[in-house]
């Protein structure tokens, strides 16, 4: 089995999700498909046909979550090296180009959302800045042709 590396504050929001579709999401589709099964014939019961859809990718979601968790390696931030970017760490980036500063941590694909300064450790940009120090350069080549970035501090 492969450990998943995430951090503390992902590891309680799959947590939270999981707790979710097990005490509501999962009730509430049991309860939908008894309610289309006493509208009668099954076999052109589209209410039924989507609740069971519904039911099997809640199951399909559940599985995956209790894997996620129960493999979770719970990276604490504070335990990190500040000299380099590793997994979990907060960082400074200034574009060369622009001189527009961002701030981002490095996460797992389950956690990133870019919106939130959360980007995925296997894309490009985390890719290309996993290992480097501040004072580095970067190139991350983004759809837009190729970005130029400088590790402005670590977090």
């Amino acid at each position: 089995m492969k450990t998943i590396p995430i951090t503390k504050e992902g590891y309680e929001k799959l947590k939270k999700e999981l707790h979710q579709l097990k005490t509501v999401e999962r009730p509430n589709t049991i309860e939908a498909i008894a309610v289309a099964r006493s509208h009668g014939d099954l076999s052109e019961n589209a209410e039924y046909d989507a609740a069971k859809d519904r039911q099997s990718f809640l199951e399909g979601r559940i599985m995956d979550l209790e894997y996620k968790i129960a493999n979770a390696d719970v990276i604490d931030p504070s335990d990190l090296p500040s000299d380099r970017v590793v997994f979990a760490s907060r960082f400074v980036l200034e574009n060369i180009d622009t001189g527009e500063e961002v701030t981002y941590q490095l996460v797992g694909q389950e956690e990133s959302d870019i919106s939130e300064g959360r980007v995925s450790v296997s894309s490009p940009l985390g890719q290309a800045i996993l290992g480097k120090s501040p004072g580095n350069e970067i190139t991350v080549q983004a759809p837009g042709g190729q970005r130029l970035y400088e590790l402005v501090e670590i977090l």
